[in-house]
């Protein structure tokens, strides 16, 4: 099934990388140090625009060009800048599904770390309060289904690190309407995604108190401060959180064999981290040029 462009317009968030432009950790990580520049799909027409940012593991990365291009053009130079081990190897991928579409090359560079990490940590005065209060109003009344902004803030806060099919059965909703209704309020940093469920944002939660509703256990512990977990799988999620680590800057304290020796951390966890540490600057403790983070007092049981 073919998609159309991004579209365009005055408030445009950024773009979720999509299934058409996925690509593997390993693939991020070369990006994001430069080592690969471009990728190569074959699509009947463009999927993505220059000046496009996606959101992945390792940060944002930015469409740079959009150029179709003769499979017979291809050199080894540019199997080298898409990080293939050869010019046959890339022609056999690109041969391997819909040989019969048209060759794209799309440029591609590291555009930073995901701003919505730092939005969500942020609390709003009371001007930017007001803006988030009246974008909330203006999805509920364009809404079909009724307004579901507040309630669905407050179930998030209610039942943290719950199943998405569990929270909206809860609101009688479908589960993919629910999720896409949960990314509206991520694109504004009100919640934050976990690998099981989602939990209210410190920005979530000033809104709420602003107008007043009744949260649920008062004294709850507030988030963790700092850039959270990336997507681990639940198993190293528990392993790591059940340890009190809950943000990279955590992770950064302790060496790679403390968090390779936990139960339920696996290569793949490893893999994400190091990823996702690599994004935002951060080491293992015992990495070459790593250090603590000022202040640290995690400590492993």
């Amino acid at each position: 099934m073919d998609h159309p462009p991004p579209r365009q317009g005055p408030y445009q968030p950024l773009h979720v990388l999509n299934w058409d432009m996925q690509m593997r950790p390993a693939e991020l990580a070369a990006i994001r140090s430069g080592d690969v520049e471009v990728a190569f799909r074959r699509w009947e027409r463009p999927r993505v625009r220059v000046g496009t940012r996606m959101r992945t593991a390792v940060g944002l990365i930015e469409v740079t060009s959009v150029d179709r291009v003769a499979v017979s053009s291809l050199s080894a130079a540019d199997a080298r800048r898409a990080g293939a081990v050869s010019l046959a190897a890339l022609r056999q991928g690109l041969d391997r599904l819909h040989p019969d579409r048209p060759v794209y090359r799309i440029g591609l560079r590291y555009a930073g770390v995901d701003p919505r990490h730092a939005l969500r940590e942020s609390v709003p005065d009371a001007a930017e309060i007001d803006e988030i209060v009246a974008w909330l109003d203006r999805l509920d009344r364009a809404s079909p289904a009724g307004p579901w902004t507040r309630a669905t803030l407050l179930l998030i806060d209610e039942l943290p690190a719950t199943r998405a099919p569990d929270l909206a059965q809860r609101l009688g909703r479908d589960t993919p309407a629910f999720k896409q209704n949960v990314r509206k309020l991520k694109e504004r940093g009100l919640t934050e995604s976990l690998d099981i469920g989602y939990r209210l944002s410190a920005r979530g939660a000033a809104v709420l108190d602003q107008e007043g509703h009744r949260r649920p256990v008062p004294d709850r512990p507030v988030p963790v401060p700092g850039i959270p977990l990336p997507h681990l799988g639940a198993a190293a999620t528990r392993a790591l959180t059940s340890h009190g680590v809950a943000s990279l800057e955590q992770v950064a304290e302790l060496s790679e064999a403390e968090v390779q020796a936990l139960h339920g951390v696996g290569p793949y966890a490893l893999r994400h981290l190091r990823a996702a540490m690599d994004a935002a600057g951060l080491t293992f403790r015992d990495d070459p040029g790593g250090s603590p983070a000022a202040g640290s007092t995690t400590e492993m049981s």
